[in-house]
């Protein structure tokens, strides 16, 4: 049922979800001090690509945190508010319900991917 799932994400949404991560993390990468969030950024692409029957644990100490705070400022806000409203187009309709949860997974991630580890 994921392949499916993961299958019809990918063609209503999923693309353009994982293409912003993507973009975000060669625009991290530009810069050396950068690379750590571009890295996290191409990590958390694969899951954008394809989130059913995957779940994200979140951890981490303080340097999660710090890296967590730099992102926000930087690239977290536009993602997260773009999956959120993404989401919520979809929940509008019965059948769209799964794929708007989806996208308010990655909305999460989007605040603070640093410290998550996808299962």
């Amino acid at each position: 049922m994921s392949f499916l799932g993961n299958i019809l994400w990918f063609i209503f949404g999923g693309f353009l979800s994982g293409l912003s991560w993507i973009i975000a993390g060669i625009l991290c990468c530009i810069t050396i001090i950068g690379i750590p969030l571009g890295l996290q950024c191409f990590k958390f692409a694969s899951l954008a690509f394809a989130p059913f029957g995957k779940e994200i644990e979140y951890g981490g100490g303080a340097p999660s945190f710090l890296a967590n705070v730099i992102w926000l400022i930087f690239c977290g806000l536009p993602m997260a508010i773009e999956n959120f409203v993404i989401g919520c187009i979809w929940c509008i309709t019965f059948i769209g319900i799964p794929f708007g949860l989806q996208f308010f997974k990655i909305a999460k991630l989007s605040l603070a991917p640093f410290g998550a580890e996808i299962r």
